[in-house]
C-alpha cells in the first residue's frame, strides 16, 4: 500500500502526474493537448497511467491512451498498471486494451497477488480469479487446437492413401511406387512406437559410424582387441583359473 499511495504529491514536481494523482481529468487533458508526454514517469519509474489505474480514475487512463500512453509501461519493480490497480471498471479496461492478466513483474507477483496483499475487495479479487482462469482456459483450448488440428491432418492422409490403395487395387503398387510410399507413410503415423525405434537406431549407426572415422577402422579393432583381452585378464583373476593349464586343483570356497 504505502508503495502505491504514501507521498505521492511530494515525490513528483510533474504537473501531469500530479494531475492523475489528484484525479484531475480537465487539467490532465488540457497539459496532454498542449503537449506533455503521456509517458512521463516519477522518481519510481511510475507513469501517469500507473497513478490513475492505482486510484481507479478510469477516465483519466482512456484519455492517457488516447493520447498515446503505453499501456505496457512498466515501472522499475517492473509493475505495470494492472499490478497497482484494484477497480472492477479501470481493470476492464486495461485487460480489454490487452494487458495480459498473469503478467509478472520482477518479484514473479501478479496483479491478482499484489491485490490479495492490498486487501482490495473481494469483488475485484474475484473479477482478477476469473479473468487468470479464462486465461489458462484459453491457453489450453489453444494448444489443443493445434493438436486436433494436426491429427485431422493425419488422419485425412490416411483415408486419402487408403482410398487411392482402394482405386488402384493392392496387386497393382510396384515398388518404390507413390502409392507404396503412402501406405507406409500411413502405416509410420498409426505406429509412432515404430518410428522413434527406427529413429534411435539410425542415430546410433550415425554416431558410430562417425566414431570410426575420427579414430580410424585398424585403430577402433585394436582397441576392441584390448578390451576383449582386458575383460578374459579379470575373469581369470576373479574366477582364479587359468587358460590353458591342465590338472588344476579345485577352489575352496
Amino acid at each position: 500500500m504505502s508503495y502505491v499511495f504514501v507521498n505521492d504529491s511530494s515525490l513528483t514536481n510533474v504537473p501531469l502526474l500530479q494531475a492523475c494523482i489528484d484525479g484531475d481529468f480537465n487539467y490532465s487533458k488540457r497539459l496532454l493537448e498542449s503537449g506533455f508526454d503521456p509517458n512521463i514517469r516519477d522518481s519510481r519509474g511510475r507513469t501517469g497511467l500507473h497513478l490513475a489505474a492505482a486510484r481507479g480514475n478510469v477516465d483519466i487512463c482512456q484519455l492517457l491512451h488516447k493520447f498515446g500512453a503505453d499501456l505496457l509501461a512498466t515501472d522499475y519493480q517492473g509493475n505495470t498498471a494492472l499490478h497497482l490497480c484494484g477497480h472492477v471498471d479501470t481493470i476492464q479496461f486495461l485487460v480489454s486494451n490487452g494487458l495480459k492478466i498473469d503478467i509478472c513483474n520482477h518479484q514473479g507477483a501478479t496483479p491478482l497477488i499484489l491485490a490479495k496483499r492490498r486487501g482490495v475487495n473481494k469483488e475485484v479479487i474475484r473479477m482478477l480469479e476469473s479473468l487468470e482462469e479464462q486465461e489458462v482456459k484459453g491457453f489450453n483450448r489453444g494448444t489443443h487446437s493445434k493438436m486436433e488440428t494436426m491429427q485431422t491432418a493425419e488422419s485425412e492422409r490416411y483415408v486419402q492413401c487408403s482410398e487411392l490403395l482402394m482405386e488402384k487395387g493392392h496387386n497393382t503398387l510396384s515398388e518404390g511406387s507413390p502409392e507404396e510410399d503412402c501406405a507406409m507413410e500411413s502405416h509410420s503415423l498409426l505406429n509412432p512406437n515404430l518410428q522413434q525405434g527406427e529413429g534411435v537406431l539410425s542415430s546410433f549407426r550415425t554416431t558410430w559410424q562417425e566414431f570410426v572415422e575420427d579414430l580410424g577402422f585398424w585403430r577402433v579393432l585394436l582397441l576392441l582387441v584390448v578390451i576383449a583381452l582386458l575383460s578374459l585378464g579379470i575373469a581369470y583373476y576373479v574366477s582364479g583359473v587359468l587358460p590353458f593349464v591342465e590338472n588344476q586343483p579345485e577352489l575352496v570356497h
